[in-house]
C-alpha cells in the first residue's frame, strides 16, 4: 500500500464520525503509520470494553467495531474486554438513574453471544484479536465458591482439598484465570482492596465530579452513589492491567459518552508510571426513535443479528432527520456522495428513496447483497403495495372457532403485549382476519389452516393446524 493511500485511510479513521481524539504529540498516529508501513514490529494494542448487560450487539456498537476492523487491517491487535465484573456494578453513562445490577449467570450467557457476534465484523485470529474478562483481576480467592472438594496434582502427587476451604478456592482461582489458560502467563495480575485504595489516593473527588452526568444529577437534586463514582476509576484500572498483560494499551475506543471514563484511564496509567493510552471516541448513533442514543435498554436498536427483512424495516422507520448520521456512521458511502443524496432531499426529493438506499446498504454489510435485495422487494410488496409478507410467525390452532380476543391473545402469546394493548388494536380498527376487519372483541371467528391475522400496520400471523 502506498504511503499516500495509508495516510488517507488513517485520516478517515480519525475524522469520520469521530467525537474526540486525544493523542498528545501524535504518538498513536505516528505509531500507526509506522505499523502500516511495516516499520513498527511491536504489537499495537487497542482496548474496546463492553458490559454485556443484554445479548445483542447493535448498530451503535458496530460503529466502533467497523473502525476497529480498519485498525486491524493496518496491523493493530484488538483486545475485546468483557466487563463481566463491571456489568454487575453498572455504569450510569447516559442514564438519569442508577442502572440495575445484572446477575452473573445472565452476564455469562450474554458474553458468549457477544463473542459469537463480533466475528461478523472483526477478524478473530490470534494475531489481531484477543479477549479477556475483567473479573479475571477483580475477583479474588474469597469470591470463589467451591461446593465440592478439589483435587490437584503437584509433582506427580494428587492432593484433595475439602469443599469451600481456602485451599480449594485457591486451586479453582488458579485454574480458571484467563491470564493462565488463554494468555499462558506465569503469574496472575490481581487487584486487591489495598491496591484500589492506593490508586484512589491519587484521584481527587474534584476530578471525578467533573463528569457531566454527575453534574446533571447534582443539579437536579438526584442521588449519586459512590459505586457509580468509582466506575471510571475501575475502567481506568482495566487499561492499566491490559498494558501489563499485553505489553501496552496504546488506544482505548468507545462512544463519546465514554470519553470521561477513557480519559480516566490515562490518569490511572500515569500515576502507576505506565505509558498513557490515547483516546478515540465516536459520535453516538441515535436510535430508531430519533431521540435517544441507540440502546438495548431503551429498545430503540437494530441488532446486527436481526433477520434481513427485520433490519431493513427498522432502518426504514428511522426519522428523516437522522439520515445523515446513519449514512456517515453505519455505511461505507463516501461522504461526498452522502452530501449529494441529502442535497436531493433538500431540493424536494422524496426522503423514502434515500432511506431505501440506506437500508439496502446496511443490510448488505451484515447479510450480503442478495438478501438486501430480497428484503427490499419484500418491503415494497408489503408496505408500499399493500401485500402480505412471505415469512410470518405461525400460530398453532386447535379449534375451528375462537372468540376474537382469545385468538389475538393466542397470537401474541409469549410476547410482551398486555390485554389492554390488544384491546386498543381492536378499538383502532387494526385487527383483520383474511383482510376482513374485526372490531368486536367478543365476535366468534371461524378459522382454518392457512388463515392470516393482521394486527396493526406491520404485524401478521399465519394460523396453522
Amino acid at each position: 500500500m502506498e504511503t499516500k493511500e495509508i495516510e488517507k485511510k488513517i485520516e478517515d479513521i480519525f475524522s469520520r464520525g469521530v467525537g474526540k481524539f486525544v493523542d498528545p504529540d501524535d504518538a498513536f498516529r505516528k505509531k500507526l503509520l509506522a505499523k502500516a508501513k511495516g516499520e513498527y514490529p511491536q504489537d499495537i494494542i487497542i482496548k474496546f470494553g463492553v458490559d454485556p448487560t443484554r445479548p445483542d450487539i447493535h448498530l451503535g456498537h458496530a460503529v466502533v467495531l467497523r473502525k476497529l476492523r480498519s485498525l486491524q487491517d493496518m496491523g493493530c491487535k484488538v483486545v475485546f474486554l468483557i466487563g463481566d465484573y463491571t456489568a454487575q456494578i453498572g455504569d450510569p453513562t447516559g442514564k438519569s438513574k442508577v442502572r440495575p445490577e445484572v446477575e452473573q449467570k445472565e452476564v455469562e450467557a450474554n458474553m458468549k453471544t457477544y463473542l459469537d457476534q463480533v466475528g461478523k465484523i472483526l477478524r478473530t485470529d490470534d494475531k489481531v484479536f484477543s479477549w479477556i474478562r475483567n473479573s479475571d483481576w477483580f475477583f479474588g480467592v474469597a469470591d470463589i465458591f467451591s461446593p465440592n472438594s478439589v483435587t490437584v496434582t503437584q509433582e506427580g502427587k494428587s492432593l484433595t482439598f475439602p469443599a469451600n476451604s481456602f485451599l480449594s478456592k485457591a486451586a479453582i482461582f488458579d485454574q480458571t484465570r484467563m491470564q493462565k489458560t488463554h494468555l499462558h502467563k506465569e503469574g496472575i495480575e490481581s487487584i486487591t482492596f489495598q491496591g484500589l485504595l492506593w490508586t484512589l489516593k491519587h484521584i481527587t473527588h474534584g476530578r471525578l465530579i467533573q463528569r457531566d452526568m454527575f453534574q446533571e444529577r447534582i443539579e437536579k437534586g438526584e442521588e449519586l452513589y459512590m459505586h457509580e463514582m468509582l466506575y471510571p476509576v475501575i475502567q481506568g484500572i482495566d487499561s492499566l492491567i491490559i498494558s501489563h498483560l499485553y505489553g501496552s494499551c496504546d488506544l482505548e475506543v468507545g462512544g463519546t459518552d465514554q470519553t470521561f471514563n477513557m480519559l480516566m484511564g490515562r490518569d490511572v496509567m500515569k500515576v502507576n508510571k505506565a505509558t498513557e493510552q490515547s483516546v478515540l471516541s465516536f459520535e453516538l448513533l441515535v436510535g430508531t426513535d430519533g431521540k435517544e442514543k441507540m440502546s438495548k435498554s431503551l429498545d430503540n436498536y437494530v441488532a446486527i443479528t436481526d433477520e434481513s427483512a427485520d433490519m431493513y424495516g427498522k432502518i426504514m422507520s428511522v426519522p428523516d432527520a437522522s439520515l445523515k448520521t446513519y449514512f456517515e456512521l453505519c455505511t461505507y458511502t463516501p461522504l461526498d456522495m452522502v452530501k449529494e443524496i441529502l442535497g436531493k432531499i433538500e431540493e424536494g426529493g422524496n426522503p423514502r428513496d434515500a432511506k431505501m438506499r440506506l437500508a439496502k446498504e446496511i443490510v448488505s454489510i451484515y447479510h450480503g447483497e442478495a438478501k438486501a435485495l430480497s428484503a427490499e422487494e419484500e418491503f415494497v410488496n408489503t408496505f408500499q403495495r399493500g401485500g402480505v409478507p412471505e415469512n410470518m410467525p405461525e400460530v398453532k390452532i386447535a379449534e375451528a372457532e375462537y372468540e376474537a380476543l382469545e385468538l389475538l391473545q393466542k397470537c401474541f402469546e409469549g410476547e410482551d403485549k398486555s390485554n389492554s394493548e390488544i384491546r386498543r388494536l381492536f378499538d383502532q380498527g387494526a385487527i383483520s382476519l383474511n383482510e376482513e376487519k374485526v372490531s368486536d372483541i367478543r365476535e366468534k371467528l371461524s378459522v382454518k389452516d392457512g388463515d392470516i391475522v393482521k394486527a396493526g400496520k406491520k404485524t401478521w400471523f399465519k394460523l396453522v393446524k
